[in-house]
């Protein structure tokens, strides 16, 4: 679906109502621009499909522009990461990525501005002092007793705060607006303050530094960007946005919060991600638990899943919670309709078909998918022994069995039906092997006399391939692991079989020329895709066939 046939929302209203008035000369020009202080997450994907969505519905431009103003948390590893998660959802910037930094001289010369008309002031409260002066939700703020500094002292201090005669933290420069005002971000916000630190882009050229409220209206009007897109948690700082606009006279973008995206069972506060990340709780921002974009693409999540997920949750102007199980489903869907079939067994026994000749193979042909003749067909090797799931055999079956027991006969996916003899043991009990006859008339057609009781699959044990197969699950086991609890934090809820590591896995031999990241499903297993980063046959479980969450759910009620 294209995005002019998409459905609207309140975003499209207000800009069709634009377009229709002949605001903005009916150009569109839209941004996303992330702070690169982490990896991007599920959350971000929302922004970039609306924000990208939108220019593409419009034939305008989105401008990919990073907000570096806190260089202490900022990398250039963050940056790389952002610019290949935008491309491999799908979404094309026009030119050269942006950066804030591009207009620090541009910010400076607007800071003076508003000095040299009064509106600006240099103040050396601390930051406790400050904290004390500003007020509370209920009670309005005092003005500093830097406040009513004249002009030219104020630009005498913000002169030496940019040439460094000043420590961190001992001066900033203030936006003089209201300290009685109830939007508390209006009560003399910080504009500048003072950084001895390197900055990723323009070295050690500054020693001062915008904030990020100050930064962005002013990087947006510098653009010329017409609509500035952003979640809900900046409406509050909208009046901030258009003060500093409207008080420096520059191009004015119209400011329009939507609810940012919430996910059950997941957590996505960047610093709450890097804590997973810095204390090991996960192997890094791309390990396949974390709801990044590179996490969720190492998982084996696709990118039209991921923008399927963000048209199908919408855009609302109030907050919610989105249930976990759309995002899954969406993989689900997409795979269902696109991946090739493959077997794969995960918990090895060894079968023995007594009758079969020795030293005998077979090669079958075997579709790639159910539904999809073009998806071609794939050899799969046959011999005497073969591995079966372990999960596929009971010796006392339970009601309605649908797999192999003794005496009992199951069809082999794509070969031969089998009935099972004998159940050998090891001295613990344990049962190694399973003896088993095959019925040569049963290859493609139904055996005559007896039903078998199912399909399972299987590898040949001589051609059989060894691979390692991570199982991933939910990483927590708490629906809202980001709520306020007394007594806990999200790190309490996490789930301790987020991951199982499945070392003794059989593969048939075609996914040795599997491609890193190639997903598939394993036949009655889930679905599945090679590693990105592995080199041995390493795949990540993407998610179940079924959402066995919903049933884990529905017993707990």
């Amino acid at each position: 679906m294209s995005e002019t046939s998409k459905p609207g929302n309140f975003i499209t209203q207000i800009i069709d109502k634009d377009n229709e008035s002949g605001k903005h000369g009916g150009k569109v020009l839209t941004r996303f621009p992330p702070e690169p202080n982490g990896y991007l997450h599920i959350g971000h994907a929302k922004s970039i499909c609306l924000n990208f969505g939108l220019a593409q519905r419009y034939n305008g431009q989105c401008n990919l522009r990073f907000d570096d103003t806190n260089p202490e948390k900022e990398s250039v590893e963050y940056i790389e990461s952002i610019k290949r998660d935008v491309e491999w959802l799908g979404f094309v910037w026009k030119d050269e990525p942006k950066f804030a930094s591009d207009y620090f001289d541009q910010l400076f010369d607007f800071a003076i501005q508003l000095v040299q008309a009064g509106k600006a002031y240099a103040c050396e409260l601390n930051a406790e002092q400050m904290r004390e002066y500003r007020g509370t939700l209920k009670e309005p703020g005092k003005n500093s007793p830097y406040r009513d500094r004249s002009v030219e002292e104020n630009m005498a201090v913000f002169m030496d705060m940019k040439n460094g005669k000043y420590k961190d933290g001992e001066v900033v420069l203030r936006a003089k607006i209201d300290m009685g005002s109830p939007n508390i971000n209006m009560r003399d916000p910080i504009i500048y303050r003072v950084r001895h630190v390197h900055h990723h882009q323009t070295g050690d050229k500054w020693c001062v530094y915008p904030m990020y409220d100050f930064t962005h209206c002013l990087s947006d009007a510098i653009e010329e960007v017409t609509h500035s897109v952003c979640t809900l948690e900046f409406q509050d700082h909208r009046p901030l946005y258009d003060w500093v606009l409207d008080t420096l006279k520059t191009a004015h973008p119209q400011q329009i919060e939507f609810a940012r995206l919430n996910l059950n069972y997941t957590v996505t506060s960047k610093r709450k991600l890097k804590q997973l990340v810095d204390e090991k709780h996960v192997h890094g921002w791309d390990d396949p638990r974390m709801p990044t974009i590179s996490g969720l693409r190492r998982r084996g999540y696709t990118a039209l899943s991921i923008r399927n997920f963000c048209d199908r949750i919408g855009v609302t102007k109030s907050d919610s919670t989105v249930d976990v199980g759309m995002l899954e489903h969406a993989i689900r869907e997409d795979l269902d309709a696109s991946a090739n079939r493959a077997m794969v067994v995960l918990n090895p026994i060894k079968v023995t078909l007594t009758n079969y000749p020795e030293g005998k193979e077979e090669i079958f042909t075997v579709g790639n998918h159910p539904k999809n003749e073009e998806a071609g067909t794939r050899q799969v090797p046959f011999s005497k022994e073969l591995y079966i799931d372990a999960a596929d055999f009971a010796e006392v079956p339970p009601r309605k069995w649908k797999r192999l027991t003794l005496e009992g006969a199951v069809r082999l996916r794509g070969g031969y039906v089998i009935t099972c003899d004998e159940a050998i043991k090891n001295d613990a009990g344990d049962v190694v092997e399973l003896r088993c006859r095959y019925d040569e008339s049963t290859l493609g057609v139904n055996p005559e006399g007896y039903k078998p009781k199912g399909v399972i699959h299987w590898v040949s044990a001589k051609h059989a391939v060894d691979a390692t197969v991570n199982l991933y699950d939910r990483l927590f086991v708490n629906e809202l692991p980001d709520a306020n609890y007394d007594d806990k934090t999200f790190l309490d809820f996490i789930n301790p079989d987020s991951l199982t590591m499945v070392s003794i896995a059989k593969a048939e031999p075609s996914l040795l020329q599997s491609e890193k990241g190639q997903g598939f499903q394993f036949e009655r297993e889930g679905y599945f895709c090679r590693d990105l980063k592995e080199d041995g046959v390493v795949f990540n479980r993407t998610v179940t066939l079924r959402d066995s969450w919903a049933k884990i759910e529905a017993k707990g009620n």
